[in-house]
């Protein structure tokens, strides 16, 4: 199969700069990360791509061998393309912190799994920040070894096949590789006596309580960290982290843009052609509007710092109130006769009988 040109993976100049090249592999991997697209197989293909090209464009020798030499030059380097997750997340830590709230790393060998957590609040919520509690269904060290692994008693004893090392060295041809012991697993450890409780590995599942803080400004999107939530490392690694994904409920009055808010107000006619102050509903309360002379249905009108706080500063978006002139369905007498007396006023001709503009049946 041929490869693509690494440079159009990424959507680059072959000028480009490191910075650009960072910037454009960053798009490429969140838009085709796994945790953002579970089960999808295209997207993991491009995620690899999109790794493997940035790999090669972001080390100022390897690039300068692809430029002259393409794909067929980088073999000869010894370089096998795609390294695997693990590598990748490990390499390109500063890439994904972008994406997971500083969490450069987060895939380091023995450091414990991270987890997501899908949270769905109210726009209120969103709009004064609240606290939420919530469990978690995790696995913890276990309650029996203690994460030992080990029945109790015993210690993890120093790993024969790699003298507690947890690399072993294959030689292939003139290259010397290091890789993970296969009978330790890279801990560097061997358990001779497995904890009956946890089967040895240390863990079981247990449940947790824990109060999130939600700050004032967060949108559908975004993420929150916990630091060690996640499940437990191994080989004394650190635990992993929980990453709270925030959704905001749909609302039956207001829209939210950004930091601004959209609703709809219904004023009458006379309100419209002559101009009104009215009260309006916010999201938190109530506020005076003031409708202009002569104002049209579907009209714009803004009511400043009404809107939703901004999740990174001390502003606040503002109210967008779009105007719906209200047409009454049925008239009194009186106020067919005087409508009739304006539009010979207005000179624009309406029915003679029934209903109102256009005649009602």
């Amino acid at each position: 199969m041929t490869k693509r040109d690494f440079y159009e993976i990424l959507g680059v100049n072959k000028d480009a700069s490191k910075e650009e090249i960072k910037k454009a592999y960053r798009q490429a991997a969140l838009k085709y990360h796994p945790d953002k697209n579970p089960g999808n197989k295209e997207a993991e293909d491009k995620f690899k791509e999109a790794a493997e090209a940035y790999e090669v464009l972001q080390d100022e020798e390897k690039r300068q061998v692809y430029d002259r030499y393409g794909h067929e030059g980088l073999r000869g380097t010894g370089f096998q393309g795609f390294a695997g997750f693990d590598d990748i997340f490990s390499h390109f830590g500063d890439i994904f912190g972008d994406f997971f709230g500083q969490g450069g790393g987060r895939h380091e060998r023995g450091r414990g799994a991270d987890l997501r957590y899908d949270m769905q609040i109210e726009l209120e919520d969103a709009a004064t920040g609240t606290e939420k509690n919530i469990t978690v269904e995790k696995y913890a060290a276990c309650s029996e070894c203690k994460g030992s692994r080990c029945e109790p008693g015993y210690s993890p004893e120093i790993c024969p096949a790699c003298g507690g090392h947890g690399q072993v060295r294959r030689q292939q041809g003139f290259f010397a590789i290091s890789m993970p012991c296969g009978q330790c697993g890279g801990a560097g450890k061997f358990i001779r006596k497995p904890c009956k409780k946890c089967k040895g590995t240390g863990k079981e599942m247990k449940k947790k309580e824990l109060k999130v803080k939600i700050p004032a400004g967060v949108d559908s999107g975004s993420h929150l960290r916990l630091v060690g939530e996640g499940e437990p490392g191994t080989m004394g690694k650190p635990d992993g982290d929980l990453y709270i994904l925030i959704y905001i409920k749909d609302h039956p009055n207001f829209e939210r843009h950004g930091d601004d808010l959209v609703t709809r107000l219904r004023v009458t006619f006379p309100q419209a052609a002559l101009g009104a102050e009215v009260e309006i509903p916010t999201l938190l309360g109530k506020a005076m509007l003031n409708v202009p002379r002569g104002t049209q249905s579907h009209t714009l009108l803004k009511v400043k710092g009404e809107g939703m706080p901004s999740l990174h500063g001390h502003t606040k978006g503002n109210l967008v109130v779009q105007m719906i002139v209200d047409v009454p369905e049925k008239l009194s007498k009186e106020q067919e006769h005087l409508l009739r007396e304006y539009a010979k006023v207005s000179g624009g001709p309406v029915s003679k009988k029934g209903g109102f503009f256009g005649g009602r049946k």
